[in-house]
């Protein structure tokens, strides 16, 4: 098959979820025997990374992508103004839309996979009207719930603005899966919210129509480490560009670090996360040497072989973690929340620890931290969930399935 693929990041290094999830289909489709040709936004500091993917693919085709207080602010008031979400309206940009319309128009694609909400807009035009291409929509989560979680932990003002918001990812979400011929999901909890939207004011949609393809790791790629011997350190990490990720970090430095510090006075946290919000640095200055904020680190083994337990703090967002994901592949013993582990199917006490109070969470940490036999015992299990569940290989089975039965019988 030919597809042509939408992706508003350049999908390369896997450093994060949304690209973890995008290489690999990529990867998959293309290993599959398809014909894979992408599309894509790249920022300044994505350059470096196109060269890898242009040796991957078929076909690679980028589009400059700037941002500013002043664009966005721009795109707000359209968005007021439209009706759509906030999100579609900042990436509609013309060299895109004249892109797409163009390789469209000299190609005949058997599919266009639009990858997450803000890329599905481009095949909405009078070039992708063909019958016989199909479109696909890889929606990674339910953004509506992201942005519904953000609110309820919102300051007052701004939260009539973000019910404004959640009501029309709502309704763009629900247009998109009734129009498009399929939709991934990366969890059931995902699937479920995308099917109630696409259903709402009377709507029958065939839930055929949405599949669960979960995130999936390389577990060859990503092998356990040898963390060192009665080590007190914690660590964390994420994009903090992104709200849920600096939320929930710091939701942690804040409300759970201290209880911990009470307990184990030694404990010591580092934050690893590139473009953490101009807040963190004062809340890390508190406890002096004790937490340490990195940034972007390329090669995380140093920090996981010197951690004795990985905490993934998380109060909102959608579908999967991958950062998660990765730990059990690694070795890592984790302790999480509940909206943290959604979409993973992993015991609390089995294969990673559960909590949601920061009494809680701190309480978990703390007994991790001095119970070297419960890390191993976490370490082992998870890691067996990761090879048994959730490698690349296995996982996306499904995907070829999709591609293979639906789209062309």
């Amino acid at each position: 098959m030919k597809i042509l693929v939408l992706t508003q990041i350049v999908p390369y290094p896997p450093n994060s979820g949304p690209r973890v999830k995008t290489w690999s289909v990529l990867n998959y489709l293309k290993d599959q025997g398809h014909e894979v040709t992408l599309a894509s936004f790249v920022r300044k500091d994505e350059l470096e990374s196109v060269q890898k993917v242009r040796q991957t693919l078929d076909k690679v085709h980028m589009v400059p992508l700037r941002r500013s207080r002043y664009r966005d602010l721009k795109y707000g008031i359209r968005s007021q103004w439209t009706g759509r979400p906030f999100l579609v309206e900042r990436d509609d940009l013309s060299p895109m839309r004249q892109l797409v319309a163009h390789l469209i128009r000299e190609n005949h694609y058997d599919a266009i996979h639009t990858d997450q909400l803000t890329m599905a807009q481009f095949a909405f035009n009078e070039y992708s009207a063909n019958p016989k291409t199909k479109r696909i929509f890889d929606a990674h989560n339910a953004v509506w719930t992201v942005v519904e979680r953000v609110r309820k932990n919102a300051p007052s003002i701004l939260k009539p603005l973000l019910t404004l918001e959640t009501n029309k990812i709502k309704r763009y979400e629900a247009m998109i899966v009734r129009t498009f011929d399929h939709t991934l999901s990366v969890t059931s909890i995902d699937r479920q919210a995308l099917m109630q939207v696409a259903e709402q004011d009377g709507h029958v949609v065939n839930p055929d129509k949405i599949s669960v393809i979960p995130i999936a790791v390389n577990t060859q790629l990503l092998q356990p480490v040898h963390r060192s011997p009665d080590s007190m350190k914690i660590l964390t990490l994420g994009t903090l560009r992104y709200p849920p990720n600096a939320d929930g970090i710091r939701w942690f430095i804040r409300d759970v670090f201290p209880l911990i510090r009470n307990e184990i006075p030694q404990a010591r946290l580092t934050i690893i996360g590139k473009d953490p919000p101009s807040d963190f640095y004062r809340l890390v200055s508190r406890y002096g040497p004790s937490v340490s904020l990195t940034g972007y680190v390329p090669d995380l083994t140093p920090d996981l072989e010197s951690a004795a337990v990985m905490v993934i703090p998380v109060r909102a967002g959608g579908g999967m973690r991958v950062r998660i994901l990765e730990a059990f592949s690694r070795g890592m013993p984790v302790v999480t929340t509940s909206v943290g582990l959604e979409g993973i199917d992993a015991k609390s006490g089995e294969h990673v620890l559960v909590e949601d109070s920061p009494q809680g969470f701190a309480s978990a940490t703390i007994h991790l931290l001095k119970n070297p036999e419960q890390q191993s015992l976490l370490s082992k299990n998870s890691r067996l969930l990761a090879e048994s569940t959730y490698d690349w290989q296995i996982v996306l089975k499904d995907l070829n399935n999709i591609y293979a039965n639906n789209l062309i019988h």
